[in-house]
């Protein structure tokens, strides 16, 4: 092996051995009393999200197949998150970085990303991302992460501390030590794969479901089983909803997709604010949509149990959007109905959707 990437290599594995896991955080739910939920807070990542497992396995991944070396630059395609992460592992191994992104993307994103000494590529429209990336790496001779084909294949689903493992392993001493139901989003589709594959491996009965946001084309294909769905513009929760089918989600090991209105997904961070008393990143609002949804089916159907899901990344990056009343009156989102709807909920254990 080359010497410059077996030191890559033990470079990234030592970064590892200096983290440690992140916290499985309970939220009481007084109105159901045979019902657990908790949070998997990704935020306390070293760079602040779920995306830090992921950029780690995709450079492992593209050193141990050779299409990184000394000096290759790193172009990838992502909405922030992603590109953060990344741009951390590139400058601790001394390698140029460039994030190809949605010029919508969070002002607290892209500055993060330059601190870590990454270049922000901004493009108008989000569905030319990958291209954009592809011309940018065959012009540079540098390296297309493309975490959008890779990610499902990139992260060992058997155990090996990815995100499953750490869930059940936290677990273990609850009352209800297997979840019935993990509930995330999917923008890679690869955290769905990797929960989808390991509790069918471990021979689990939890189940897997996928919330989806407004403007998205996970919930389309899933139902119709199409993989040619496509939809314009950007979903709205940052993070997770793809205008298309990416590679990396795996439909077949999902058991469930719901679709989110983004009014909800908005009104869920502040009312998630009141109860577990901290800022949450957008798309841990749409998956707590789709855990209410869920606790009302169980409760109907007389079933008790524990849900999971997870805390992406941190609501601090959003303060000049999900949080800022100015950005959601301008966008036409009144979060009011809403937050009354996840109170009613959470003090009464009564789930109506505003229609």
């Amino acid at each position: 092996m080359n010497t410059w990437v077996a030191q890559a290599i033990r470079t990234i594995e030592a970064d590892f051995n200096r983290s440690s896991d992140t916290h499985l955080i309970p939220l009481p739910l007084p109105a159901f009393p045979g019902l657990s939920l908790y949070f998997k807070d990704e935020s306390t990542h070293p760079t602040g999200s779920l995306k830090h497992r992921l950029a780690r396995s995709l450079f492992l991944y593209a050193l141990c197949n050779g299409w990184i070396r000394a000096g290759t630059p790193i172009i990838e395609a992502s909405s922030g998150s992603t590109a953060v992460s990344e741009a951390y592992f590139a400058r601790l191994l001394g390698l140029p970085f460039i994030a190809v992104m949605p010029r919508g993307t969070s002002e607290e994103k892209i500055r993060a990303i330059t601190f870590y000494g990454g270049q922000c590529h901004l493009v108008d429209d989000p569905s030319t991302i990958y291209d954009e990336s592809r011309r940018l790496a065959e012009t540079l001779g540098g390296h297309y992460m493309d975490q959008f084909t890779y990610a499902e294949r990139a992260t060992d689903w058997r155990g090996n501390n990815n995100i499953a493992d750490t869930i059940f392993h936290q677990m273990a001493l609850e009352p209800h030590p297997e979840p019935a139901w993990i509930v995330c989003g999917a923008g890679t589709g690869g955290t769905s794969a990797t929960f989808g594959r390991y509790v069918r491996y471990q021979k689990q009965k939890t189940r897997v479901c996928v919330v989806d946001p407004e403007n998205s084309v996970f919930h389309e294909s899933y139902y119709s089983g199409r993989t040619d769905c496509r939809c314009q513009g950007s979903s709205g929760v940052e993070g997770i909803g793809r205008p298309r089918v990416e590679p990396s989600f795996i439909a077949s090991v999902v058991d469930r997709v719901i679709r989110v209105p983004n009014t909800a997904t908005y009104a869920a961070l502040h009312f998630l604010e009141e109860v577990l008393g901290r800022k949450c990143g957008g798309s841990t609002g749409t998956n707590f949509y789709g855990v209410c949804t869920l606790i009302s089916e169980m409760v109907a159907a007389g079933e008790s149990g524990s849900l999971v899901t997870l805390i992406c990344d941190d609501g601090n990056r959003y303060l000049n959007s999900y949080f800022d009343p100015a950005w959601l009156r301008a966008q036409g989102h009144d979060i009011s109905p809403w937050l009354d709807c996840y109170r009613r909920f959470y003090d009464e254990g009564v789930w109506v959707p505003v229609a």
